[in-house]
């Protein structure tokens, strides 16, 4: 079992920055990849970007060099955003999956859900 708890989002205008977290808790935790993924509001829920349990890094096309994720030796696994448009705006979650697999699972294989942190842009 895993535990998922976002944090950070918020309020920034076009342009600007902001650090998303996800902190996760279980005792087999550090053997699965951990994915960022966003809905807005009337689409479908997307991929956003990934870390496996190994450290390999995936991110959407749509990311193009603007997302970053990262994760500690601790349970935290961030996402930071940077020059942030206002099609950026929803809410973001993370979870956990692929486990002992390549980043690329993530995106067709998730097996926890954090409860999600909104990010809003302004224009």
């Amino acid at each position: 079992q895993v535990q998922l708890v976002e944090s950070g989002g918020g309020l920034v205008q076009a342009g600007g920055s902001l650090r998303v977290s996800c902190a996760a808790s279980g005792r087999t935790w550090r053997s699965y990849g951990i994915g960022w993924f966003r809905q807005a509001p009337g689409k479908e829920r997307e991929f956003v970007a990934g870390i496996s349990w190994s450290g390999e890094t995936c991110y959407a096309d749509f990311v193009k060099g603007r997302f970053t994720i990262s994760r500690d030796n601790a349970e935290n696994t961030d996402l930071q955003l940077n020059s942030l448009k206002p099609e950026d705006t929803a809410v973001y979650y993370c979870a956990a999956g692929g486990r002992y697999k390549a980043c690329v699972t993530i995106r067709g294989e998730t097996d926890y859900w954090g409860q999600g942190t909104q990010v809003t842009v302004s224009s």
